[in-house]
């Protein structure tokens, strides 16, 4: 597994017995009726190809945010990514994106897929800045009707992912 430094930000996997902590980020994170508890992120978790990985700021011991992720063959996907809004704006999101994108790729995923709200332009800039481009829309998918947009991100190789 990695662990991995990015500025003040530090990036460690995280197992299922967080999951009652990474379902508490992803509460604070998403609106109410959208969060996922932690018998649904333990469930994901324990899915053949998934990782979790959790941020903490500032040499700070609490979490600050989480990235989930599965890698099936040579495709990968961000289940979800959450940081609380106190936690937003400080290289959290992004240092949580990098550790994904590097430890699928050292998975042997080739492309890394997500979706994410068309009204969600904060993700969408992050999201554009690690350089995902659009792959497809899915109408109405989310419960206040936006619509979400499918990116993608073709990734390293093993023998040169970053982290």
């Amino acid at each position: 597994m990695i662990s991995r430094t990015s500025g003040p930000v530090a990036v460690m996997p995280a197992g299922a017995g967080s999951a009652p902590l990474l379902a508490e980020l992803h509460r604070l994170a998403f609106p109410a009726g959208e969060a996922w508890g932690p018998e649904a992120i333990a469930v994901m978790l324990a899915l053949p190809g998934s990782f979790a990985l959790c941020a903490a700021a500032d040499g700070g011991a609490d979490p600050a945010g989480f990235v989930l992720v599965r890698v099936v063959a040579e495709e990968a996907e961000i289940l979800t990514l959450a940081v609380p809004p106190e936690r937003r704006r400080q290289g959290i999101g992004a240092a949580l994106l990098r550790g994904a994108i590097g430890e699928a790729a050292a998975r042997g995923a080739r492309t890394l897929f997500l979706e994410v709200s068309e009204a969600n332009r904060a993700a969408r800039a992050l999201y554009a800045a690690a350089g995902f481009a659009g792959r497809g829309r899915r109408r109405r998918y989310y419960a206040d009707g936006s619509d979400a947009l499918v990116l993608a991100l073709s990734l390293p190789s093993c023998g040169s992912a970053a982290g």
